[in-house]
């Protein structure tokens, strides 16, 4: 199956934008299991989301357990919830032998729907990840991290556009297969504006929602298609740490999930994009 088509399919199975990102920090972990925390979370929230996004970095600084609590992480997504994408959020990105094997890690190794990429090295970086016709190519275009502008805002040189914006021109032209999606942080609306008018038909995975204060109507208005899918809104915190009880927590995050998504399909039917049901 297509990887549009694997997530339009995501996205209907619970009339869902939402994507969980699945960052465990033990110093703010109300248990101290990683892959006890997880599971409960995914059992929260799996009712609630298209797409789960376990960032590596959190798993790779616990050493060799946290690679096994990824594997885990993953089965259990897998298992409760197997139309959900997951999508590992490693932003990977070198010369073109190094990105052989860093796809091979994502997709053959940890079976991932999609993962993150770095294109700063150019298309043919990332060429390697580009030909797996069936998953999902996220490509860093425009980030939440205030210090984004250092660089990406920078105008190229004989033309009047920004950084991000040729990125968003190029990931077009990348787009042969149908498998390309961009990041865009929720954090800079005006600028994810620019980019869903160049790239009108790719999906955008939309970080920033939550604890770094995206504004999430301007956001969602701002990053749909004319259709009102092929947007990921992606919260870590707001929903993983909604508790501190190690009792509770689970509970807190569905509630902190579900209300994230009714908040989302709320801004749609306003905009006459909601999800249209049908009987048979």
């Amino acid at each position: 199956m297509r990887f549009l088509d694997r997530l339009d399919k995501a996205f209907r199975t619970n009339q869902s934008l939402l994507c969980v990102g699945l960052d465990p920090d033990p110093e703010l972990m109300p248990v101290s299991n990683v892959l006890s925390f997880n599971r409960a979370i995914i059992d929260a929230t799996a009712n609630s989301v298209c797409a789960y996004k376990p960032n590596l970095a959190f798993y790779e600084a616990l050493g060799i357990a946290g690679l096994k609590a990824l594997e885990g992480t993953v089965a259990h997504i897998r298992s409760v919830a197997p139309d959900v994408l997951v999508i590992g959020d490693s932003k990977r990105g070198d010369v073109g032998s190094t990105s052989r094997k860093y796809a091979q890690a994502m997709f053959d190794v940890w079976g991932f729907d999609a993962t993150t990429v770095n294109a700063y090295g150019g298309g043919e970086s990332i060429d390697p990840f580009l030909e797996r016709k069936d998953k999902g190519i996220i490509i860093w275009c425009r980030s939440s991290n205030p210090g984004a502008s250092e660089f990406q805002d920078q105008s190229i040189a004989g033309t009047d556009q920004a950084l991000f914006e040729h990125v968003a021109k190029a990931a077009n032209s990348w787009n042969h297969h149908g498998n390309v999606c961009l990041v865009v942080g929720a954090t800079y609306p005006e600028q994810l504006a620019t980019i869903r008018e160049l790239s009108p038909d790719l999906p955008i995975l939309l970080p920033g929602i939550g604890a770094q204060g995206g504004d999430l109507q301007a956001s969602v208005k701002a990053g749909v298609d004319v259709n009102g899918r092929n947007l990921m809104v992606s919260s870590s915190r707001g929903i993983l740490y909604a508790s501190d009880d190690p009792k509770t927590f689970g509970q807190a995050a569905a509630t902190s999930a579900r209300k994230l998504r009714d908040s989302i399909n709320t801004i749609l039917d306003e905009d006459n994009k909601g999800w249209r049901k049908t009987t048979s």
